[in-house]
């Protein structure tokens, strides 16, 4: 097992869970809330097969990475991406963030410059900023995310069947784009991860990343889909394209939250082309 230790909690070490494959320009897939590293799967094939090193962690608290108490603010976060970059002395990397590892993508990039850094990819990613303040008016209502926390925890299985359904929009996609195995899957992973985290990670989600978006000057791709139940489009995926002035930005018609499965040839596509 390969392991990455990121810091110390009481007696025990927090470490972090990776798989390294392949060779070539890295490649750092960092997955979203509330799965772990094996909702890539439909993109690791492709980019080993065209040629990429790829690296793909568990955020701590989710999959086969510790499970600490704290930590999961996105200062923290992207301090735990940093140890990744440095242990594996990544460089000339793309980063690819999907929903919540959009944000650490953007930290990251925030807190560290893009020294080891070539591209970064922002898929159905948080950023820019999900909440509705007065000087974000585009953002969502607070009590969503209120709701959402009340409902982890009162019953954070229940809560997980709700949230996947959204997620892969099962009332169009269910049987045709998204088997009830893979479903079942996702629901195993997420269930398996921290309750304190995934809890825990509701809070992050507020986090401003508009600063750390401002300047950024790399090569950067934003894909969104318009059917996104969990992150909508308006509020995050047309914005961060906004923030990012010269992305590319590619919009995948009736793609729901979970696109990099239900329509991962699409994806992969634009994926290995801005890779490439």
């Amino acid at each position: 097992m390969n392991y990455i230790t990121v810091g110390k909690e009481n007696s025990c070490n927090i470490d972090l869970y990776y798989e390294d494959y392949g060779t070539g320009r890295p490649v750092v897939l960092i997955h979203g809330w509330p799965l772990s590293s094996r909702s890539w799967e439909k993109q690791v094939p492709a980019l080993l097969h065209a040629g990429y090193r790829v690296i793909a962690y568990d955020r701590r608290g989710f999959g086969q990475s510790s499970r600490p108490a704290s930590g999961y603010d996105y200062d923290t976060l992207a301090d735990d991406l940093n140890a990744v970059m440095n242990k594996l002395d990544l460089r000339d990397a793309a980063l690819v963030g999907f929903s919540m590892g959009g944000g650490e993508v953007a930290r990251y990039l925030g807190r560290y410059g893009a020294e080891r850094v070539k591209k970064a990819v922002f898929m159905a990613a948080v950023t820019p900023f999900l909440l509705k303040t007065p000087d974000n008016p585009a953002g969502l209502d607070g009590n969503i995310f209120a709701g959402i926390r009340q409902a982890i925890s009162a019953d954070r299985p229940a809560f997980l069947t709700s949230f996947l359904s959204n997620f892969y929009n099962l009332h169009m996609f269910g049987g045709r784009k998204v088997s009830e195995e893979v479903v079942r899957l996702s629901w195993n992973i997420a269930a398996g991860a921290s309750p304190q985290g995934t809890l825990e990670c509701v809070e992050a989600w507020l986090t401003d990343f508009r600063e750390d978006l401002i300047g950024l000057e790399l090569p950067t791709l934003v894909i969104h889909g318009d059917n996104d139940r969990i992150l909508p489009f308006a509020a995050t995926g047309s914005r961060t394209h906004e923030a990012v002035e010269g992305s590319r930005l590619m919009v995948v018609a009736g793609a729901p939250h979970g696109l990099n499965w239900t329509h991962a040839d699409e994806v992969n596509r634009e994926l290995l082309g801005f890779l490439a």
